[in-house]
């Protein structure tokens, strides 16, 4: 299988990921998901109780959006940032807001909080 065929895009509803007081408020972490058909990655972003989750794939060269774990945001905390070529996402739908990516957005991963645990959603 090669390793784009093993980086999946999608995972099932219901998976436990991590308490949410794990990730400070304002603040991201990245989550790899080994499954039968291959690895998932992705990221959640932490804003007071609700999270947002997105797959950890830049639309503009296909690259993880962080060259340093968990460095998913820029130094305001009020955007997604690639590290890569410097484009920036909204974080509440991962819509395009600057640099090499007019006209995309990066992928939604759906995810929630549930009595106090992040975990994985269904579409």
């Amino acid at each position: 299988m090669s390793e784009e065929a093993a980086r999946l895009s999608a995972t099932p509803a219901g998976v436990p990921l991590a308490p949410l007081d794990s990730i400070a408020d304002g603040a991201a972490r990245n989550f790899v998901l080994q499954m039968r058909a291959g690895r998932f990655h992705g990221f959640v972003v932490r804003m007071g109780q609700d999270v947002r989750g997105y797959v950890d794939r830049c639309p503009h060269m296909g690259l993880p959006l962080a060259q340093k774990l968990d460095d998913y945001l820029t130094p305001g905390g009020d955007l997604i940032s690639c590290s890569w070529h410097g484009a920036l996402f909204a974080i509440s739908d991962g819509t395009c807001v600057g640099g090499p990516c007019a006209g995309m957005g990066l992928t939604p991963w759906p995810v929630e909080v549930r009595e106090g645990m992040i975990v994985t959603a269904g579409c």
